[in-house]
C-alpha cells in the first residue's frame, strides 16, 4: 500500500515538473520581459507549495516503506525527491531570490536569463522527480 501511495505521489510531483517544463516556462518565455516576471512570481510561489511538501511526504513514505518491507528502491526513490530540498535551497533559491527581488519595472534581458536558468535548473527537479517514479514503479510491480 505504501508502495502505490509513494508511486502516485512522485508521479503527481514528477507530472507538475513536467509541466513546468513543457508547457508553462515556454509560454512565459514568449512574454516581453516584465510580463514573464509578472508571470514567474505567484506561478513560483503556487508551485513551490505544492512541490515542497510532496518531495518530503514522498521520502517519508519511501522510507516507511523500505522500513516495512526492506525495498531499496522505495528508499532511493524517496532520496531522489528528498534531493529536490537541498538542490533547491542551494542551488536554485539564488536565482529565485534574484528574480523575487527584481520590480517588474526593472526586468530586462538579464531578467530573462535568469528565468532561462531557472527553467533549466527546475528540469533537474522534473528528473528527479521521474527518476523516483520510476523506482516506485518498478517496487510497486514486485509487491
Amino acid at each position: 500500500m505504501l508502495v502505490l501511495l509513494g508511486l502516485t505521489l512522485a508521479a503527481l510531483f514528477t507530472g507538475a515538473a513536467l509541466y513546468i517544463n513543457v508547457a508553462e516556462q515556454p509560454a512565459r518565455l514568449a512574454l516581453d520581459d516584465a510580463s514573464l516576471l509578472r508571470e514567474w512570481k505567484p506561478s513560483y510561489k503556487h508551485g513551490f507549495a505544492l512541490q515542497a511538501p510532496l518531495a518530503a511526504i514522498v521520502f517519508l513514505i519511501g522510507a516507511a516503506a523500505f522500513w516495512q518491507d526492506g525495498d531499496g528502491r522505495t528508499l532511493t526513490g524517496g532520496l531522489l525527491m528528498l534531493a529536490n530540498w537541498p538542490f533547491t535551497l542551494f542551488v536554485i533559491f539564488p536565482t529565485n531570490n534574484s528574480l523575487l527581488a527584481t520590480e517588474e519595472a526593472n526586468a530586462d534581458a538579464d531578467t530573462r536569463r535568469l528565468v532561462e536558468r531557472w527553467g533549466s535548473l527546475h528540469m533537474v527537479r522534473t528528473a528527479f522527480g521521474a527518476a523516483a517514479t520510476l523506482l516506485f514503479l518498478l517496487a510497486a510491480a514486485d509487491a
